[in-house]
């Protein structure tokens, strides 16, 4: 089994990424959660380019990793300038990393029209910078910058190029389609050659300009490369660079005969896909493969009914294998299949007529509207009224909103709501931030004395979305209001075209679920304590003399008995 080295760019060749910026606590908190996953390398950052990256290197060495290597990233010593005195080689030294990765040029059109220098002195360049660096004592890996676009205009210079870095010292050459224009099959014919051609390890580095980086990445280990560079999720300057998350996961899983990183990481890699969204504050990306919100969601009647009788009938793989998970969706394309599998819960798959009747609700209402992907509340609650099992807990009488401004320019919003709690009559009225946080505010007043567990529940994300937006500002409008509490995450959803009452019915369908979920979560929890304690007392009756003595002297254990 061949073993793949993981190298993860994120820090330096992610953060070249148009709206991705990491703070130095970030470096470091990801080089931690790297170094646990197994990763081979982390490239920390380019010293050189600016003092954040260099004070990553002065604190990364604190860190007690127990595998990953910490690279520096820097170049070759500049044109017409000794390797000692570039001050490029020296941050390089300087970082203290045992592992430095310097780029250099592989391609003659770059060397005249880009370096403007000449053939010679570039392949000194690189051999003068590996060199030094390595009578240093430092591991250095070079990177061969536009290699495949340099090895079909002149082939001879680009192996010169790379030779020149292996007699230096350089313990592995990685070969980078920079330009990301590269097709898988001259990815594999170059690697295979410079695989027969070099003793050394062979890498690839590929960026994504033709959406390609991660089939061009796993051509090049086809063809004999160990050693794989990407970044998590793909971040990278213009289209990104290969996503380690698909390159991993396809080599641990898709593959055959490849061994990387570990199955406890492998299936760490949704966690670690999104930790790293939320680090640089960028919404996730649903339809990312393995490990996208969306990966392994069924959506058609047809697919969810084969995924109900066997998985593999439209899925790949088991998702838990990468920590992802199953998710069936409910729309007007759905089928009884979706409905049983979203309410199996309720057992209602015995029950055709009530699956038609709640798939054609759920036609209906999307035909006005809603959307319940992302309302599984919303479509608990319909489930519940087409099988006659819902009691609100309360009737709205009316509510009233007020947004004012006073000669500071201050928007002071305030809401007003009356309500029926049983025979009681609550009004309450409350300040927020906006409509819809006032209008929480007040709800929640009106509702905590008769529903103390609403304390728990906390509103995380609220979303608004123009259905018809030919119709301008008549247009109407979804509101999708994401909810919490300490056991659960839960979507709602309400449509109209004023966005005030739209706001209305997904946070009321808010409060009406967590209230429902909590007294079925109570009922459970009666059923089973009760069954216990059934249980004890027919046991007490066939334990014999010792544990009636027992009994006796805990009566309380056997009251309900």
């Amino acid at each position: 089994m061949r073993r793949i080295a993981v190298y993860d760019t994120t820090l330096r060749d992610g953060a070249q990424a148009e709206g991705i910026s990491f703070s130095l606590q970030d470096k470091l908190a990801l080089t931690r959660r790297l170094d646990e996953l197994g990763f081979d390398y982390v490239e920390g950052g380019y010293p050189a380019s600016n003092e954040k990256d260099a004070q990553y290197f002065q604190q990364v060495r604190r860190l007690e990793l127990k595998h990953v290597r910490v690279c520096a990233f820097g170049m070759t010593r500049r044109k017409g300038t000794p390797v000692e005195q570039d001050e490029g080689i020296k941050a390089l030294l300087h970082s203290g990393a045992q592992t430095l990765t310097i780029v250099g040029k592989t391609s003659a059109f770059h060397v005249r029209e880009v370096l403007r220098t000449s053939l010679e002195e570039n392949l000194a360049m690189i051999a003068d910078s590996v060199q030094y660096l390595t009578a240093a004592g430092r591991e250095v890996i070079f990177d061969a910058e536009h290699f495949f676009d340099a090895f079909g205009q002149h082939p001879d210079y680009a192996l010169q190029a790379l030779a020149a870095a292996v007699q230096a010292g350089a313990k592995c050459v990685v070969l980078c389609d920079t330009n990301g224009g590269s097709m898988p099959e001259q990815v594999a014919e170059a690697t295979r050659t410079v695989v027969q051609r070099l003793a050394v390890p062979v890498g690839i580095h590929c960026h994504n300009d033709c959406d390609l980086a991660v089939a061009n990445t796993l051509a090049a280990v086809e063809a004999g490369a160990v050693h794989v560079q990407g970044t998590i999720n793909g971040f990278g300057e213009r289209c990104g660079n290969a996503d380690l998350i698909s390159v991993v996961a396809n080599l641990a899983l898709k593959k055959q005969g490849y061994q990387v990183l570990s199955p406890e990481s492998v299936r760490r890699l949704t966690e670690l896909s999104r930790y790293v969204y939320e680090m640089v504050n960028v919404n996730f990306r649903a339809n990312q493969p393995f490990v996208g919100k969306s990966a392994f969601a069924h959506k058609g009647g047809m697919h969810v009914s084969g995924v109900i009788r066997s998985a593999a009938s439209y899925e790949h793989i088991d998702p838990q294998l990468v920590g992802n998970e199953r998710r069936i969706l409910v729309s007007e394309l759905s089928g009884r299949s979706n409905i049983a599998a979203l309410a199996s819960r309720f057992n209602i798959r015995q029950d055709p007529k009530l699956m038609e009747r709640i798939l054609a609700r759920v036609v209906s209402m999307e035909n006005a509207g809603y959307q319940f992907e992302a309302a599984d509340g919303s479509f608990d609650l319909l489930v519940r009224k087409c099988m006659g099992k819902f009691r609100p807990h309360f009737e709205r009488l009316s509510y009233h909103v007020r947004i004012e401004t006073g000669p500071d320019s201050q928007i002071r919003t305030e809401a007003t709501v009356k309500i029926r709690i049983g025979d009681q009559i609550r009004h309450e009225v409350a300040e927020g931030d906006g409509p819809v946080n006032a209008l929480d505010k007040a709800m929640r007043k009106a509702l905590n004395g008769s529903f103390p567990n609403l304390r728990k529940l906390h509103l995380v994300d609220y979303k608004v979305r123009v259905i018809n937006s030919e119709a301008a500002t008549a247009a109407g409008v979804r509101v999708v209001i994401e909810s919490q509490d300490e056991d659960d995450v839960w979507g709602t959803v309400g449509v109209s075209e004023n966005i005030i009452e739209a706001s209305w019915i997904a946070l009321v369908d808010s409060f009406e679920y967590k209230l429902c979920k909590d007294e079925e979560k109570l009922a459970a929890g009666d059923v089973s304590q009760h069954a216990a304690q059934q249980g004890e007392s027919a046991s007490a009756d066939q334990d014999g003399p010792t544990h009636a003595a027992q009994k006796q002297a805990h009566p309380q254990a056997t009251a309900a008995g």
